[in-house]
């Protein structure tokens, strides 16, 4: 699946003692827009993954292109504390890192399901925060990326028989 480019986001919760935790995921995806709910798999033995499952709500922080940074402390396997690192707030389901999000997705756990080392975890989106301007982060091939705007314009302009020596 690394030949699958996909966003990055970071999950947050709050834990039983009302402390944040996080950690980095790109297994996420839409489910259905009715309700709008989506789902992240998330490592079963993850602080984040327990968080979660407590308290019944998470956020979905999606990270715009000048945060790999970010995904990259949220995906660390250090114990440091992370959130000690960023700028965050209290959304209404989970911390949010605003600063590094484009968009931001709270959610309420409505079902969980086994994934093996993962669990997947569905949640109905009852608030999105939307970051107008910042450019999607992406990670693909084992590497990040951006979202290239300008290269989709000049693709959708160019008829699909040109060659570049056209």
């Amino acid at each position: 699946m690394s030949e699958f480019p996909t966003g990055v986001a970071v999950v947050t919760s709050l834990d039983h003692d009302g402390e944040p935790r996080g950690m980095t995921c790109s297994a996420l995806c839409s489910v259905t827009g009715t309700p709008p709910t989506l789902l992240v798999c998330l490592r079963r033995e993850s602080p984040t993954l327990d968080a979660v499952i407590r308290c019944g709500r998470f956020a979905v922080n999606l990270l715009h292109a000048d945060a790999q940074h970010v995904a990259e402390l949220f995906g660390s396997p250090v114990k440091t504390r992370r959130f000690d690192l960023v700028d965050w707030s209290m959304g209404r389901c989970g911390p949010h890192i605003a600063e590094h999000a484009h968009a931001i997705a709270d959610c309420r756990v409505t079902s969980t399901g086994d994934g093996g080392s993962h669990v997947v975890v569905f949640g109905e989106v009852s608030d999105v925060t939307l970051h107008r301007g910042r450019v999607p982060l992406l990670y693909g091939r084992q590497r990040y990326n951006v979202w290239f705007e300008q290269v989709a314009r000049q693709s959708a302009l160019c008829p699909r028989d040109a060659s570049p020596s056209d």
